[in-house]
């Protein structure tokens, strides 16, 4: 089971009419996709996956054709099973 939280960011292009939703991350990546949101008004979509490493993290992204624009270590401030 991957240790550690990450999220994954996308910038959304000025004029960009939609937002394509994630591919899934490949099977073997040991990268589990947790839960992704968009922001229209920040234009942004933000993905928390759990993995070992930042590595492990892009290495699964590029596998599935994400696009991405920064990945960075994440921390739950309230679980996702806790609503």
């Amino acid at each position: 089971m991957p240790g550690s939280l990450f999220a994954v960011e996308r910038y959304e292009r000025r004029g960009d009419q939609r937002t394509p939703p994630l591919a899934a991350l490949p099977a073997d990546s040991g990268v589990r996709l947790v839960v992704a949101v968009h922001v229209p008004a920040d234009e942004v979509v933000i993905a928390l996956v759990e993995a070992d490493d930042v590595a492990a993290v892009e290495a699964a992204a590029v596998g599935a054709g994400w696009q991405v624009d920064r990945v960075t270590p994440a921390v739950w401030i309230v679980p996702l099973d806790c609503a």
